[in-house]
């Protein structure tokens, strides 16, 4: 099932082209990185996906629904956190989830709803505080509950992690995987690691334009189209080593790895993506050298971000 739909989308700020012309679907219980550096329009791209901010062009369908022609029924569908979390700093954080349960229209079972967020998002130590005596990673769990609340089929959160210590991101992220098993989320972040940790799905913005999108292991494989390396460790001598690598037709000795007398490891690329693990192990076997250690390495997500938006 189809839970969103983005086609063609545009918006420009005078003449700022913010998100140009972008398309992209996403599927029920798809857990969707949104990475791009800052400026790329990951945040403008998703006030228009909950309809807070109006497109120049294109349409964004949720469920099948144009946002732009049922937005109050569209917007029962999305919980939505903002890089900022909306929170009245005064508010208790009972009474602050009272409140928004209120708007989202759950009076009859809003107590149980608000129990359900408490549990949920980790809020039961801190019930009976008001929202700024909580530090940073509680307000966002705070947030995240307010975008809980009426039970969305699509989540959206924008830099949910951000300015937040270690232990706090680690919590976050945990929360975010939970969540991820039942509804479809989308996670907006200039963090690589935030990606690999919760998402299987990722689209790279750069400029307002999508340069880069699918899972984590397509987006390595495509990259490596241009190249691949490998680490090899061999029980022999460097110089035999050398000899059997250094004027390879297909394949460059990098740098050594770790020199260790008779066991060493070491680093070799080619210049293209084919595999070359065959030719390393005959070159090996030609050679005399005993391998205990042979693996290609794929691309990771940070080297494919840094090579899309360059």
């Amino acid at each position: 099932m189809i839970m969103l739909s983005v086609e063609h989308l545009s918006k420009s700020y005078n003449e700022t082209k913010a998100v140009d012309d972008i398309s992209f679907q996403l599927k029920k219980g798809e857990v969707l990185g949104l990475l791009g550096p800052n400026g790329a329009g990951k945040s403008t791209t998703m006030r228009m996906i909950v309809g807070f901010l109006e497109a120049d062009a294109g349409s964004v369908f949720i469920q099948g629904k144009k946002v732009s022609a049922h937005s109050i029924e569209t917007r029962k569908l999305v919980g939505y956190l903002p890089e900022s979390a909306p929170v009245y700093l005064d508010m208790e954080v009972v009474d602050y989830l009272r409140y928004i349960g209120t708007l989202r229209g759950l009076e009859k079972n809003l107590n149980a709803s608000v129990l359900e967020m408490l549990t949920v998002c980790g809020l039961k130590t801190v019930v009976g505080k008001t929202i700024a005596e909580l530090s940073k990673g509680y307000r966002q769990r705070v947030g995240i509950a307010q975008a809980l609340i009426h039970k969305p089929d699509l989540l959206i959160l924008d830099e949910p992690t951000s300015g937040l210590d270690p232990n706090q991101i680690g919590e976050i992220r945990e929360l975010i995987s939970e969540l991820g098993k039942d509804r479809t989320v989308i996670l907006s972040t200039h963090i690589m690691q935030e990606v690999e940790a919760v998402c299987d799905h990722a689209l790279i913005m750069h400029q307002g334009k999508i340069v880069g999108e699918g899972s984590l292991a397509e987006l390595s494989t495509q990259f490596a189209q241009s190249g691949s390396s490998y680490i090899v460790q061999a029980r022999a001598q460097k110089e035999k080593i050398l000899s059997a690598f250094q004027n390879h037709a297909h394949l460059h000795f990098e740098k050594w790895l770790q020199e260790d007398g008779e066991k060493n490891r070491f680093l070799l690329s080619s210049a293209n993506g084919a595999d070359h693990s065959e030719e390393i192990f005959s070159a090996a076997v030609a050679h005399q050298l005993p391998l205990s250690e042979l693996r290609r390495e794929s691309a990771s997500l940070e080297s494919v971000f840094k090579e899309l938006t360059k």
